[in-house]
């Protein structure tokens, strides 16, 4: 149950940049800041699903667009590891200033590079992770080696990656050359997690050694076995923040413990701000998600309006059968209930008064185990049809909407 916000903040080199910030619908126990690989942007796939999944585990998720990429203005060919870092820097200080300094630094590929590079300018974070990360800036030089003597000899050249096209300047390979990132590893002074696939075909898992390596306790490695390097396949991505979510949680605040509930005989219903149709559902101190299937144009993030009338029926059935063989002590050991729902044409009915229009039925399915007699099986039939929400659904109902704000 989460809301995500779009944000702007100004960057190293004054371009706004744009930003998304997941977080629980609640209490945030703490905020993590995210960088995303070399030339994606904040939207990948991989970078969506694990700031997402961090924020359903109570944590608020920064994660931006570096200058030139994604949705962020300026210009990409102007930029370099340097910039970057520094754009790591204001997002962290934007936190600060709002929903609260990063107590947690999260980069993909480069974006770990960075991560580990922006550390010691992020005083309150206390745990930093990289995943599939270069050990040097440098290392990133391979991707455009075919045109590193043009490079050289006109000052810049026009490479593509993944598709795209973008100015590589000399100056930018300079920098990555120039990084003591080995320097600041060793001086990190935070908790460090490495994840790395072993068979990571872009950065080898040799970089994950010598990021290991080169910082001191406390740290830890966990492999991503055959993940690719873009943690493409959904699995791997939420088993990544799974293992982040569960590794940081040592370092992190405690959990709050403030309960969000609805008044005694209400249930609160409001948007979530994820998708189009989800809903947080409090029902006293319980809260649920609602939402539509993909193919009515939800995100199935939680049950139809229609799957909790199914299923309030279903639960009531059950308990209203089992309180009656309760109490006339017979030997019920267990009850199902299975229930569907669908709209029919009133002329399909056999038992309806009305012939014309299309009306609701609901196909209910109860199973009864345990060494019952016939009449025993029959009598708790019937009792089936008597449970409150039957009668409800059956009998005259009203339903008065006020508007309130």
């Amino acid at each position: 149950m989460i809301r995500t916000a779009r944000l702007r903040f100004p960057g190293s080199q004054g371009a706004l940049l744009d930003a998304r910030y997941d977080h629980p619908v609640g209490p945030v126990r703490a905020t993590a800041l995210f960088a995303h690989c070399f030339t994606c942007s904040k939207d990948l796939a991989a970078a969506s699903r694990i700031s997402r999944a961090l924020a359903h585990r109570g944590l608020g998720v920064l994660r931006f667009d570096f200058t030139g990429l994604g949705h962020s203005e300026g210009e990409f060919g102007n930029t370099d590891f340097s910039s970057n870092v520094e754009d790591l820097v204001r997002a962290a200080d934007h936190l600060r200033a709002g929903e609260g300094a990063p107590t947690l630094l999260v980069g993909h590929s480069l974006g770990g590079t960075a991560v580990l590079a922006a550390a010691d300018r992020v005083p309150e974070a206390r745990a930093v992770v990289t995943i599939g990360a270069p050990a040097s800036p440098d290392h990133i030089k391979r991707l455009f080696s075919p045109a590193l003597t043009e490079i050289d000899r006109d000052g810049a050249a026009v490479v593509e990656l993944e598709g795209r096209r973008f100015r590589i300047r000399r100056e930018m390979v300079a920098d990555l050359e120039a990084q003591p990132l080995g320097e600041r590893i060793a001086k990190l002074g935070k908790a460090l997690l490495v994840l790395h696939a072993p068979f990571d075909a872009t950065v080898g898992i040799e970089n994950a050694s010598e990021i290991f390596l080169a910082a001191k306790h406390p740290k830890s490695f966990v492999s991503l076995d055959d993940a690719d390097h873009l943690l493409s396949r959904r699995a791997d991505a939420e088993y990544a923040a799974e293992v982040i979510a569960g590794w940081a949680s040592r370092y992190l605040p405690p959990a709050p413990e403030t309960v969000r509930r609805a008044e005694p005989g209400e249930v609160r219903v409001e948007e979530t701000g994820y998708g189009r149709f989800a809903n947080e559902v409090l029902v006293g101190s319980h809260r649920m998600l609602a939402d539509e299937p993909r193919d009515a144009g939800g995100d199935d993030t939680g049950p139809s309006p229609y799957g909790y009338l199914s299923a309030a029926l279903g639960a009531c059935t059950s308990m209203t059968v089992r309180m009656y063989a309760n109490r006339k002590q017979w030997p019920l050991e267990k009850v199902s209930v299975t229930v569907s729902h669908e709209k029919i044409h009133a002329r399909d009915c056999e038992e309806c008064e009305t012939e014309t229009g299309r009306i609701d039925r609901f196909d209910r399915t109860l199973r009864l185990e345990g060494p019952l007699s016939d009449e025993q099986r029959q009598r708790l039939l019937e009792i089936a049809d008597r449970c409150p929400v039957h009668r409800t659904l059956e009998g005259p109902v009203q339903v008065r909407t006020r508007l309130v704000g």
